[in-house]
């Protein structure tokens, strides 16, 4: 049975020994993860906890990619893709060029930015394509980096581009050098790293939920600033932003949201 009464003590800890910030977060969602990984490593205490992972680096990393929730797939949410692919993407275009800035904030697995990039293909040749794909894991940056798949995980690829950009091997699917070549992948946290500047397009989805209101608040007033003039930023479908008028945003379409 775990003692959980010294949460508060186990918080500064982690932001002193990780640099992430456990306020930040839904408490009583983080704190039943965090729990439960605990409890599965057979530990009675967060002090136990914390001495073994100052001292046992794949426990930490353990803790690290627990603690971020990875749940990503290739073209998430199909229909918000169509939009993208078919309204945003040429809009973008016709405002700002060929040589878009667009940053996958909070990538995961890389599902999302190589996403970007075979979607961007069908307007745009690959050499003018760059997508900066940021997250706070780098266990699950060093996998987007490998780029290989289960078919799950590819499964709302359009098939012309999967057949194009995807190799068999085995029970899964390799990316292509050609793509990968166009994503630069980099460790980021949301909370507290300085956010790119110029940026025409970024996606940050279905990651903010996780946050409290204030974060949320922080994040998204950062996304604002971090946008060049009539950029857009694309959000999860489980995701809203309430107050987008106050920050300057304008409401594009739903889960699109324009700098004015």
């Amino acid at each position: 049975m775990l003692e959980t009464d010294n949460y508060e003590k186990f918080k500064k800890d982690i932001l002193a020994l990780a640099k992430i910030d456990l306020n930040s977060y839904k408490e009583k969602q983080m704190r039943r993860r965090i729990n439960t990984l605990i409890t599965k490593n057979h530990i009675a205490t967060y002090d136990e906890y914390v001495a073994l992972i100052k001292k046992d680096k794949e426990k930490f990393e353990q803790f690290i990619n627990f603690l971020t929730i990875n749940v990503s797939e290739f073209y998430r949410n199909p229909d918000q893709w169509k939009i993208l692919e078919n309204e945003v993407f040429p809009k973008l275009i016709q405002k700002f060029g060929k040589n878009l800035k667009i940053w996958s904030a909070a990538c995961s697995t890389g599902d999302e930015p190589y996403s970007l990039v075979m979607a961007l293909s069908r307007h745009l040749p690959l050499a003018n394509i760059k997508v900066i794909a940021t997250d706070i894991d780098k266990q699950v940056i060093d996998t987007a980096r490998m780029g290989l798949y289960n078919e799950k995980s590819i499964a709302g690829v359009p098939d012309d581009l999967k057949k194009k950009y995807f190799t068999n091997v085995g029970n899964s699917y390799q990316i292509s050098d050609e793509i990968k070549k166009r994503v630069e992948f980099k460790e980021h946290d949301l909370l507290k790293d300085p956010y790119p500047s110029g940026c025409n397009l970024i996606v940050c989805r279905n990651v903010v939920i996780y946050f409290t209101e204030e974060a949320k608040d922080e994040i998204y007033a950062k996304f604002y600033k971090a946008l060049a003039t009539g950029g857009v930023l694309f959000i999860g479908s489980t995701e809203q932003i309430m107050n987008y008028r106050e920050i300057g945003f304008e409401r594009d379409k739903s889960f699109f949201f324009e700098k004015a």
